[in-house]
């Protein structure tokens, strides 16, 4: 079961730059599929917060649909299966990482997949002129990153795993000069995206994880100390490689976060005229229009931070209820340190959008789905989930 759920995570991710819908059916399908025979033959014993919300994200979506509260039926019926298959990757998740063995073995698979993909990603950005594969044109050919079209959702993606593999390297012991390689490897890739937070966030998960090993006694402060001198020698190779020019020039921008304001202020806005019933999940794109402060010109389809537009689509409550969420995280992901990616991607949610995309999301709560069966495990007095 762990290989299918890997297999449709592989294909979802890969087929990312793909400009139609059937990449999007497959993976949903096959995760309603899956997650159907996860629960019929390993139901779980109890019922984990996460559930809650996510669930109450697809109840709450079929309410609108049925009182006719949306502005847009279609675009609110696909948000409702988009949250159902982000509720369908959780239980999934949770049924399977009940196993230590699982856990494990997810983890590291989440490391290859991701150093695999930020390899790739580094020598297509400077080889391919926006072609995916080498073959496949695209019309992103400055934010492509291997398979996924936008820097900020690559550097999401990296963030989520970011994390497990510093987590590895600052262990010690057997394979930590590997691990060291592969984080810095993931982190070069993100400077090469030139995602300015990306780079902040992924800075800050190297000195979180440190310090919460240190702090939590996971391993000595002497070998924390070491692997992070190891680690930092390994990532200014990596990033010396890859070049900070374009980040650089990204950085000076005069205020980069100007377009960003203007679709906050709008987005307040639609808050202020609907905010308990919103108007309809998915439906952004649609209402944005008419309360738009300028006309940049193009279709817009997010507002630039998923906090305000949850709370736009679904009004303030249900904002509030997917923010529990993150603040569920807060605890196990600190606990498990090797976690903590799942943090960086909400705080990125603030400022762009990487819960718009199924595959996108679901990568991150799949660590959520991981974080459960952890504290679960823990709650009950199991050993194993954190061991080699």
């Amino acid at each position: 079961m762990p290989i299918v759920l890997a297999a449709l995570f592989l294909f979802a991710i890969l087929t990312l730059w793909i400009p139609a819908y059937w990449p999007v059916a497959v993976f949903q399908v096959g995760m309603f599929a899956l997650c159907v025979v996860v629960l019929w033959r390993r139901p779980p014993t109890r019922i984990p917060y996460p559930a809650i919300p996510l669930a109450a994200a697809v109840v709450w979506g079929l309410v609108q649909l049925g009182a006719s509260w949306t502005v847009y039926a279609f675009d609110t019926r696909m948000a409702v299966v988009q949250w159902a298959t982000f509720l369908a990757v959780f239980a999934t998740g949770f049924c399977l990482f009940q196993e230590p063995e699982n856990l494990r073995w997810f983890r590291s698979a989440m490391i290859w997949f991701a150093c695999g993909v930020s390899v790739w990603a580094v020598i297509q950005a400077f080889t391919a002129d926006g072609k995916v594969f080498w073959l496949f044109p695209t019309s992103y050919t400055r934010n492509l990153m291997g398979p996924i079209l936008y820097r900020n959702h690559y550097a999401a993606f990296i963030e989520a795993a970011l994390p497990i593999a510093l987590y590895q390297a600052f262990r010690g012991g057997q394979g930590c000069l590997l691990y060291s390689a592969m984080a810095a490897a993931m982190y070069a890739s993100v400077i090469a995206s030139t995602s300015r937070t990306g780079t902040v966030l992924a800075t800050a998960e190297i000195l979180t994880v440190a310090l919460l090993m240190a702090v939590r006694g996971i391993t000595t402060r002497r070998a924390v100390g070491a692997a992070l001198l190891r680690a930092v020698i390994l990532l200014a190779a990596f990033t010396a490689i890859v070049g900070w020019t374009r980040l650089w020039d990204r950085l000076r921008e005069p205020d980069p976060m100007a377009m960003r304001n203007d679709f906050a202020m709008s987005s307040l806005r639609m808050i202020a005229d609907r905010p308990f019933l919103g108007f309809g999940l998915g439906t952004w794109a649609t209402i944005y229009p008419r309360y738009a402060l300028v006309d940049s010109g193009t279709f817009t389809t997010r507002a630039h931070d998923d906090w305000l537009q949850f709370a736009v689509e679904g009004g303030v409550p249900f904002g509030i209820m997917i923010f529990t969420l993150f603040i569920w995280c807060l605890r196990p992901a600190c606990r498990s340190v090797w976690g903590i990616g799942v943090i960086a991607v909400f705080l990125h949610a603030f400022v762009d959008y990487p819960f718009s995309r199924p595959a996108l999301g679901s990568w991150a709560i799949l660590i959520i789905a991981m974080l459960a069966a952890a504290d679960s495990a823990s709650e009950a007095g199991e050993t194993g989930f954190d061991s080699d």
